[in-house]
């Protein structure tokens, strides 16, 4: 029996997530419904029934995938070991002869030293047992599968889970052109959660690239599903699919969106990159809910009304140092001179160009932004100098 099983519709849940972004998600869990929240590494569990597991798959905006355990922490140590607890699970349950599976393993042991041997341990075993039982088998599909199993091996510990996402839930379905260096789409949403922005006041990235942020932002404002675009779900070709629970969860979900929209202005001086903006946005039907604009970073002149500024400026791979450093000191030069009243949020790799914004952040947050480790400074534009502003209010 599950150890978080609360009634016969309660089950427990396991939502995957980027580093640093686990109490936001948490806060989101919260927000559905979900109950016996607890925070990990990279992930939150909880428990709810059939709905929140579909809500969750939905609205989530902080989470990679939604997992549903089916068989937790179990001693492995051998493939032998392994190949029997996988045999002890009653695939039946979850699949039949015509149905296909795909195996993703995540292996952090000193027993089994790789990802790949695990999965084809565990494939091994599934499809042996339907062969014993009926003489044939499943077959295996990475692209699409009926049933993705995701298997975790921490040292001797063996979790089997249901994947009910399929794809990575960051693939929101917006955006099929990108430019250089993309920002993931969950990670966005995250920047944006951290940074405490309300919803209703202005919001600006001036370097917009392929428009993520603006979009993300624009989502929340208007309290629009994070995968509201999406058609497929992992959970869609499990056998207890419940089509009608889903289609009453999309509705309720659908009927909270709202019209209302704060000013939200994109700036890029790539005219490529505006285009690519623009045409993600209408994927996301936020045309009307975003005004972009061409022009140089230094250039850019803000709503007087204090909002939140959100950039990811290059981190310099490609530009010679004394170009990241004077491009950095631009960057610091523009908001100081025009985002008084404004909190400006900055991601970078580059702790060089950080250091020579000439200013003074209010906070320092990690994350990681793909495999580069990042720093996200927030900096509140006082009028004048930090100084002035607690002399006068002294």
């Amino acid at each position: 029996m599950n150890k978080w099983l609360q009634d016969k519709n309660s089950f427990g849940m396991l939502a995957k997530t980027l580093a640093g972004l686990e109490e936001i998600l948490a806060g989101e869990l919260h927000e559905l419904g979900a109950k016996n929240i607890d925070l990990q590494n990279r992930a939150v569990s909880f428990t709810g029934d059939k709905a929140l597991l579909y809500r969750a798959n939905l609205s989530l905006r902080c989470a990679l995938r939604v997992l549903k355990p089916i068989k937790e922490n179990i001693y492995v140590q051998t493939s032998d070991a392994l190949y029997e607890a996988i045999q002890e699970i009653d695939w039946s349950r979850y699949l039949d002869n015509n149905s296909t599976l795909a195996v993703d393993s995540f292996v952090f042991s000193n027993y089994f030293n790789h990802s790949k041997f695990v999965s084809l341990k565990v494939k091994d075993a599934i499809v042996d047992q339907f062969r014993e039982k009926t003489g044939t088998r499943p077959s295996v599909d990475t692209q699409n599968p009926t049933l993705r199993i995701n298997v975790h091996l921490a040292e001797d510990k063996l979790t089997i889970a249901l994947d009910s996402s399929g794809d990575s839930l960051h693939r929101r379905g917006y955006r099929l052109e990108k430019n250089e260096a993309p920002l993931n789409e969950v990670l966005a949403a995250g920047l944006i959660l951290t940074s405490g922005w309300d919803g209703q006041s202005t919001f600006i990235d001036p370097m917009c690239g392929s428009g993520t942020l603006l979009i993300e932002a624009a989502q929340i404002a208007r309290n629009i599903p994070a995968g509201i675009i999406r058609k497929n779900y992992g959970f869609m070709t499990w056998q207890d699919y419940d089509k009608e629970l889903w289609q009453r969860v999309r509705q309720k979900s659908q009927a909270g969106i709202h019209q209302n929209v704060p000013q939200i202005i994109g700036g890029d001086i790539s005219p490529q990159a505006l285009q690519i903006t623009a045409n993600n946005l209408e994927r996301a039907k936020l045309n009307d809910s975003v005004e972009l604009r061409q022009l140089a970073l230094q250039k850019l002149a803000p709503p007087k009304d204090a909002g939140v500024v959100i950039m990811n400026p290059p981190y310099g791979e490609r530009m010679k140092e004394e170009d990241i450093i004077d491009f950095y000191k631009m960057i610091g030069d523009m908001l100081k001179q025009n985002f008084t009243g404004y909190e400006a949020w900055i991601l970078s790799a580059n702790k060089e160009g950080l250091k020579h914004l000439g200013l003074r952040p209010a906070k320092k947050l990690a994350f990681k932004n793909g495999a580069l480790d990042c720093k996200f400074h927030q900096f509140k534009m006082y009028k004048g100098s930090v100084k002035a502003k607690y002399q006068k209010n002294s």
